[in-house]
Order: structure tokens, then C-alpha cells, then sequence
């Protein structure tokens, strides 16, 4: 520091006014607020009409929130002067629209401020408006404006997309019910390791039509470029697929295909339990206290563990417990292996081994048999096509429930899908050039 070079304070610099076409002319600190007196900075006296030069006749003042600068909200209040051309009698105002919207309370710099805050720092409405002196609609209303205008609404944003991965999602959890919601996710930046998945739409509902619908709106060069859509065991999400992107190839993704056999595995042993208790698990059960122990994949497994499942199995009565114990183990191991030829092998002799027959006390096998034959080739297609799982789109389940919580909450639909979309659509890198 001994070499810096220090001047006068400039207010208007400091404050970004220049941006806004603004300069200040004056100060008001208080303990909880900062008031910025301001004015254009260019006056533009002549006249539209007859092009003569207009008589200043006063100002009006209008306040206008600002992006805080340390730890109070900043408050421009904004002299527009008013002018009358005496030859031909008309009035006006100066045009402040570089400054803000017409009828705005934010100034543009500040609404880039709360987008930047609620996209990329994570804060809550709540602390946006807190950090604007504003209230809670007033900043909410100016987020989503200004998020519509500069992301959402962004031509090219469904450009490139070749991976989709389809889900549904819980957003409101009331008496009635849940409401769910069907979720739209780009996946090609993992298959192309360009970046992360990024949320491309929200729609109300989850049934064939609302994803069938949601397809047959988009143009249709862009649903023939459309090659993987990753789902779950959804027959709607398949069939949906199927009629309105033909070209693409249904990849069921690992997790929900684990997660049959895990839950087929979790009811074998709480039927196994009743029949030999007549009730269900308690805590010095065998089948109850190993409930964790069963769903832990092999290579997890350590000597003591598998000494406890020997002790469990060593029952006969635990026979079909041991029987989808198995099912669920080789599963895993297919998915696992990292030669995905060999993967696929495992899984293809699995799948093959059912059509042998399965005796009639596994009904949860016999279950889970039926689904893997029915959607056997979007089951083996995962190993074919690298970086098409629907592991990422639980990943962003997880941040919008995230989302919920940290907001206690949605009760508008329209507020959900667009905050949905600035936190999970990939608009970082975006807003990051923009605010530079």
C-alpha cells in the first residue's frame, strides 16, 4: 500500500451511478439506511415537438432501491426534473428508464444485485429484500422479472440438448395429498463431461400426457435430436417417449431398477417376519435388526457382517429372505463392475435365470422378474450408453428439496417452477458474465 495512489471520494462511482446514467449530489446516513440523493447526469432541455428550448419547471422526487453497499440497504431518491416548452405548451420529465423500469422500486443495477444473490449465493427472498430495505413481494416480484427476462426466457436454452431425463417430483405436501410435479432434465453435459445437469422444465401432474404433452410442444427438429431419455419404471414416461421421440432410446436408470429389487427384498423379510411372529419387527428380531445389514452391497460387507448373515441365513425359515438376498446382490454386482461388457453380461444371465422358473414362495421375485422381462432392453441399454443414468436428476430432486426447505415452503405453482429453474437450470456461468 505504500505505493497506492488515493483521490477525492467519488459517491458516484462508489455507488455504481454512472451505470445508471445517474450522478450524486448527496448523502443521508442513518444507523439502518443509506439515502442517495441523485440526478441525471446528461440534461436534455429541447423540446420533441417544436425542438426549442424547454423552461425547468421543478422536479419530482422518486425512490428507488438500490444494491447495498456494506451492511445498510441503499436507497436512491431520484430528482427528475420537469420541463415546459412555452411556444408550443407541452410538458415532460426526464426519461429514467436506463435507470430503472418505468413504475420499478428497483433500479436495474439492483435487480441484477437479488438475481445474482438468490442464483448464485443461495440467499432467501426473505434476505434479499431484508438487504434491499424492501418487502418480501417487492423483491420476490423483481427476482422473478428479472430472471424471466434475462434467463428463462432465453431462446436458446433447450439448443443442444441430446441426453433427457425424466422424473417426477413431490413440490407441496399437504392434507389432501401430495402434489407432484413432472420434471424435465438435460443430462448431455455428463454424457459430453461439458458440465453439470441442469433443470429444463417443470410441468404440473405426472402422467403420460402431462410428459407427452410437454414433448409434442417442442419443435421437431429438436426431438430429433433427442437421443437417450433416462427414466424410471414409469410405464406413462416410456410410453410417452416412445410415440413423440421414436428415434430416441429408453434407458432405465440403475437406481430405480435397484431399488425395485431392494424394495422386493425389504418385503420379502417383513413377510417372512410375520409369518414366523405374527407381527411385525422388533428390536431383538433377527430379520429387523439385519433390516440395514440386507440392503449393503457385498464389497461393503466385513468379516463380522458376514458372520451375521451366515447366523441369519443358517435359519431355514429365512430361506426366501437368503433367495432375494441374492437377486439384489448380483444386481448390484452387474451395475458395478466397471467393464460395462461384462456388466451387461451379469445382468442379461440374471434377467435370462427367471425365465427358468421361480419357486411360488418368492412372490417378491416373481414380481420383480415380471418388470426387469417387460423392460429388459431399456434396462441393458444403460451399459450401451455411457452418461445416461438418472442419477443426476435425483441429484436435482435433492436441491429443489433443498429449495423447499430453506423458503418453509411453496404455495404458488408458477413461484416454484420459476425459482426451480433459476436454482437448478445451469444459469451460473451465464449470470456470472452478465453481472461481470
Amino acid at each position: 500500500m505504500i505505493n497506492a495512489t488515493f483521490a477525492t471520494p467519488d459517491l458516484t462511482t462508489f455507488c455504481r451511478l454512472d451505470e445508471l446514467g445517474l450522478e450524486a449530489i448527496g448523502q443521508h446516513l442513518s444507523s439502518g439506511r443509506a439515502v442517495i440523493e441523485c440526478r441525471l447526469a446528461e440534461v436534455d432541455p429541447w423540446c420533441r415537438g417544436c425542438g426549442g428550448e424547454a423552461t425547468p419547471r421543478g422536479t419530482i422526487a422518486r425512490r428507488l432501491a438500490h444494491e447495498p453497499f456494506g451492511h445498510r440497504p441503499t436507497t436512491l431518491l431520484l430528482r427528475v426534473r420537469r420541463f415546459r416548452c412555452s411556444p408550443c405548451g407541452r410538458f415532460w420529465q426526464e426519461d429514467t428508464r436506463r435507470a430503472a423500469e418505468p413504475r420499478a422500486k428497483l433500479t436495474r443495477t439492483a435487480a441484477r444485485w437479488a438475481l445474482s444473490a438468490l442464483v448464485v449465493d443461495h440467499l432467501t427472498i426473505a434476505r434479499v429484500a431484508a438487504g434491499l430495505g424492501v418487502s418480501w413481494h417487492t423483491a420476490n416480484d423483481a427476482v422473478l422479472t428479472e430472471g424471466r427476462r434475462r434467463l428463462i426466457d432465453d431462446p436458446g436454452r433447450f439448443d443442444g440438448v441430446r441426453v433427457l431425463g425424466v422424473d417426477e417430483h413431490v413440490w407441496r405436501h399437504t392434507r389432501a395429498g401430495d402434489k407432484y410435479v413432472t420434471v424435465i432434465i438435460d443430462l448431455t453435459p455428463i454424457r459430453h463431461d461439458t458440465g453439470p445437469t441442469r433443470l429444463l422444465d417443470m410441468v404440473e401432474g405426472r402422467s403420460k400426457l402431462v410428459f407427452k404433452t410437454w414433448l409434442a410442444a417442442r419443435p421437431q427438429d429438436w426431438r430429433d435430436g433427442v437421443e437417450v431419455v433416462a427414466m424410471d419404471g414409469f410405464t406413462g414416461f416410456k410410453t410417452a417417449a416412445t410415440e413423440e421421440l421414436p428415434k430416441a432410446t429408453a434407458v432405465m436408470d440403475p437406481f430405480h431398477v435397484v431399488r425395485l429389487a431392494g424394495e422386493a427384498l425389504d418385503v420379502c423379510r417383513r413377510r417372512i417376519q410375520n409369518d414366523i411372529f405374527g407381527r411385525r419387527g422388533r428390536k431383538n428380531d433377527p430379520l429387523y435388526k439385519a433390516r440395514r445389514l440386507l440392503v449393503t452391497g457385498e464389497k461393503l460387507l466385513t468379516e463380522r457382517h458376514w458372520l451375521r448373515l451366515e447366523l441369519l441365513f443358517a435359519d431355514d425359515k429365512h430361506a426366501p429372505v437368503e433367495a432375494t438376498w441374492g437377486v439384489y446382490q448380483q444386481m448390484i454386482t452387474a451395475y458395478r463392475t466397471p467393464n460395462r461388457k461384462v456388466g451387461k453380461q451379469l445382468m442379461e444371465a440374471l434377467i435370462d435365470n427367471f425365465t427358468v422358473g421361480i419357486p411360488a414362495g418368492l412372490a417378491e421375485v416373481r414380481k420383480l422378474a415380471a418388470t426387469l422381462k417387460k423392460r429388459r432392453a431399456d434396462i441393458l441399454a444403460f451399459f450401451d450408453l455411457p452418461g445416461s443414468s438418472n442419477g443426476p436428476t435425483e441429484a436435482i430432486n435433492g436441491r429443489l428439496e433443498h429449495l423447499r426447505g430453506s423458503a418453509l415452503g411453496f404455495r404458488n405453482l408458477t413461484n416454484y417452477i420459476t425459482r426451480s429453474l433459476l436454482e437448478t437450470g445451469g444459469f451460473r456461468p451465464a449470470l456470472h458474465a452478465q453481472m461481470r
